[in-house]
């Protein structure tokens, strides 16, 4: 029986709704937030009226009854046109909103999934520090219980947090150390600290290379206190379950960066028809028909493998190394593409005008967010049975 890559009917109505949505409102106004340092609200709500928020949670939750990979999909058509919005569905769905799914009580998911997943509450994610970013196993941030009042007492720094200050930020959920095993080694649970709780302060915006239009800020807990009912999941697991949720957050980020480097295509394909150099359009020239050939291989192939990575997932299949594979390809070939799309526009594509400016801009961090690319070849070499 042949292998058939076509998507359901289901998942092409999909595919192509966002991509007329990237298209007709993402594309006309994002230029001017993102040159702005803004972040687009308006462009965020339409997401959420649209379901993308809340594509791969169950209907009893206010999701849309998808799956991740109707997620990617969505992902990579509108990364193929900005990236700072795609990484803010992104973050708010396999960071704000999945740990919550995955790891909640009852109550805790019908609290926080129906806003989160109608796009009106904006969940964070809160593991890296500033002294710990690979390392996230070296947590500074404590929590203790304090049994007379029956909360948590949260003290620590989180960096880099997507989503974690805008005005429709509902939730960070954390991870610190609540204890220490026998052996010494700390137990890190996950817990949820809502947005405005006394002793949670949320920094000012970074000044970033790229991303602009998404927000990334430094958070820090003093003496903040939350209900110990707000702990996720069992205590001391926190570690563990958000190595799970960056395995799934690396499909994510793969289609994401696949969507980075077809969108480098798109760009390229259409310039090198147009602009003309010695009385004939660029795109006549070999050197440039063979650059656009090779970017045009690696969007292909990094699609095959995050998708593939997806599939394994909705099917309940191990995807660890699938998700590590096609997360390091598809970052590293979204840098290498966003850097031939500058070289096919010359001066141009060093104008902020262009959307292949921004696109180079926002490659890099694809292979540093979510698992730099030398930890995903740690995990590859770990699979393989390399190492221990």
């Amino acid at each position: 029986m042949a292998f058939d890559h076509r998507l359901s009917d289901e998942h092409e109505e999909l595919r192509a709704t966002v991509a007329r949505f990237a298209q007709d409102v993402v594309a006309p106004k994002i230029g001017e937030f993102y040159e702005q340092e803004e972040f687009p609200y308006e462009i965020v709500r339409e997401m959420g009226r649209m379901g993308l928020f809340g594509l791969p949670f169950p209907e009893e939750y206010g999701g849309m009854g998808g799956d991740y990979f109707a997620l990617g999909l969505a992902l990579e058509e509108l990364a193929r046109v900005d990236s700072s919005v795609a990484i803010t569905l992104e973050a708010g769905v396999s960071l704000g909103a999945m740990p919550v799914f995955r790891f909640g009580t009852e109550e805790q998911k019908r609290t926080w999934l129906p806003k989160l997943c109608s796009g009106e509450m904006l969940g964070a994610f809160g593991l890296t520090e500033p002294g710990g970013g690979s390392d996230a196993g070296a947590t500074r941030t404590t929590a203790r219980l304090d049994e007379a009042t029956g909360e948590w007492v949260i003290n620590g720094t989180k960096c880099f947090i997507t989503n974690s200050g805008t005005d429709i930020t509902g939730l960070v959920t954390v991870t610190a150390v609540t204890g220490r095993k026998d052996d010494g080694r700390p137990l890190i649970s996950s817990i949820i600290v809502p947005a405005g709780t006394p002793g949670f302060t949320v920094s000012k915006k970074y000044s970033k290379v790229g991303w602009n239009a998404s927000d990334t800020r430094e958070l820090s807990f003093t003496d903040c206190r939350v209900p110990a009912a707000n702990l996720l999941g069992e205590e001391g697991r926190g570690y563990a379950q958000f190595l799970r949720i960056l395995d799934e957050g690396r499909i994510a980020i793969s289609a994401l960066a696949t969507g980075l480097a077809q969108g480098c295509v798109d760009q390229s394909v259409e310039y090198a028809r147009t602009r003309e150099a010695f009385g004939r359009p660029i795109g006549a020239n070999q050197a440039i028909q063979f650059k656009l050939a090779d970017m045009e291989m690696r969007a292909h192939t990094a699609r095959l493998a995050w998708r593939d990575a997806a599939s394994r997932l909705v099917r309940g299949e191990p995807f660890k190394k699938e998700a590590a594979l096609a997360k390091l390809y598809s970052s590293e070939i979204a840098v290498t593409n966003a850097r031939e799309a500058t070289q096919i526009h010359g001066g141009y594509g060093f104008m902020n005008e262009y959307p292949v400016a921004r696109m180079w801009r926002d490659s890099k961090i694809l292979e540093i967010g979510e698992g730099t690319s030398e930890v995903q070849r740690m995990l590859i070499a770990r699979e393989l049975g390399v190492t221990a």
